[in-house]
């Protein structure tokens, strides 16, 4: 209890008391609580306990988020980032601070977005554009890539950086496009399409690199489009997404053929190193040095042991001493003469080799493009475009013929962008 002192004199509060007082104020007025703000001095101790504050234009707020709150969150908090925090309002008694302990973290807006980004996830899942069944390998040897991101982004430089270490052989054609903001989604499919027309006109491009740095959802919500999202589907060639952060996900990392954690794993994804090309044919030159010598060798042993089962006369045997040394120095220029034709071969097979991978790859993505525009024309919703209807049953069953049909019967019908519910008027079979 709180000592009195003269009736005109305060109440004289021990520090304790009073702080705890406050909390208790503080909690029956204000708790449960939400507060929006920025974070800022985000720390993460050893026991799994999370500090930081959260302030705007007009204030500050200690904030404090134990283990066990912190371990539910689905997004790594960083400097900057607009949240909304759920939790309490108290008082730290130790240090008379006021501070929010934070039972629940998200991005602002983020749930509204994630809510649009979860329903259109799930419909492009069910029409087949996440299948592994649709998703091709990435080439091995491209002859080139295709690049699509923000021209002078950080992303730009780092696949650029990546590409000149691995693979500087390799050309690079970049379309820009911005992106974030509202008109990305339309750039970025623009320029997607314009690096399908390379590709199908033969101009070396074998795979696409659709890249940006990290950012919050509202940053790569460009990426979670539907008609970008089919426009990667449409590609002629692998398409590799490397967008955001390795903890990032959108839509196009779903329906892309590889999705890379970052545009510079995305370049290493699309090449390999050409020191390791260069290591692999030393490497095989060298197998077949080693296999002419032991040839040779091989050779050698069989001359020393016919010459030593020559034996005596000595004239008899100097003779084939001759003979054999002839026939040892033809041995060594017919080796040499081997190890020159083969070296010459590798040669060739450095030369050509890379244009049969060419002609090998390209025949079967041609017959892929083929087939896809077949399969296209069978598409049922063209004839639906086109006016026609599908009528149906309530149970769904066709409706072929008048004669199924009489007055009163509820009919469906299903037209090109939904369907119709009618009733029968009059059948005239």
């Amino acid at each position: 209890m709180p000592a009195q002192n003269l009736a005109a004199s305060p109440p004289v509060w021990p520090v304790g008391e009073l702080c705890r007082a406050v909390a208790d104020m503080l909690g029956a007025h204000f708790n449960p609580v939400a507060v929006r703000g920025e974070i800022s001095g985000f720390t993460r101790a050893a026991s799994g306990h999370c500090y930081f504050a959260l302030k705007d234009e007009a204030g500050q707020l200690r904030c404090a988020m134990f283990r066990r709150a912190a371990q539910g969150l689905d997004f790594a908090p960083r400097e900057g980032d607009l949240v909304q925090a759920h939790g309490r309002i108290t008082v730290y008694e130790p240090r008379g601070d006021l501070q929010l302990v934070v039972e629940s973290l998200a991005r602002a807006g983020q749930g509204a977005l994630f809510e649009q980004f979860l329903r259109r996830k799930e419909k492009l899942q069910a029409e087949g554009l996440f299948d592994a069944a649709r998703k091709r390998p990435v080439p091995a040897m491209p002859r080139g890539i295709g690049l699509v991101t923000s021209q002078g982004a950080a992303a730009l430089h780092d696949v650029l950086t990546a590409l000149a270490r691995r693979a500087p052989h390799l050309p690079v054609w970049l379309a820009p496009a911005p992106v974030q903001g509202e008109g990305a989604p339309a750039a970025l499919i623009a320029a997607l399409q314009k690096l399908y027309r390379m590709a199908q006109a033969e101009q070396g491009i074998d795979t696409i690199l659709l890249v940006r740095g990290g950012g919050s959802i509202e940053d790569l919500w460009a990426f979670n489009d539907e008609q970008l999202a089919r426009t990667i589907a449409a590609s002629p060639v692998p398409v590799i997404t490397g967008v955001g952060h390795e903890t990032d996900f959108t839509i196009a990392d779903f329906v892309a053929d590889l999705r890379a954690p970052t545009p510079t794993a995305a370049a290493e994804l699309a090449s390999l190193p050409r020191d390791a090309l260069l290591s692999e044919l030393h490497q095989r030159r060298e197998r077949m040095a080693r296999a002419a010598q032991d040839l040779l060798d091989a050779q050698a042993q069989r001359l020393d042991s016919a010459q030593q089962r020559l034996g005596r006369p000595s004239a008899r045997l100097a003779g084939q001493r001759r003979l054999l040394d002839h026939l040892q120095q033809r041995l060594a220029h017919g080796a040499h003469l081997q190890c020159e034709r083969a070296q010459a071969h590798l040669a060739r097979l450095q030369a050509v080799w890379p244009r049969a991978v060419r002609h090998a790859l390209a025949a079967p993505a041609q017959r892929l493009t083929r087939a896809g525009l077949r399969l296209s024309l069978l598409d049922p919703q063209l004839v639906l475009a086109r006016g026609y209807a599908w009528l149906s049953h309530p149970d769904g069953r066709p409706l072929t013929r008048a004669a199924q049909a009489h007055p009163g019967q509820p009919l469906t019908a299903q037209l090109a962008d939904g369907t119709l519910a009618l009733t029968v008027d009059m059948a005239q079979p």
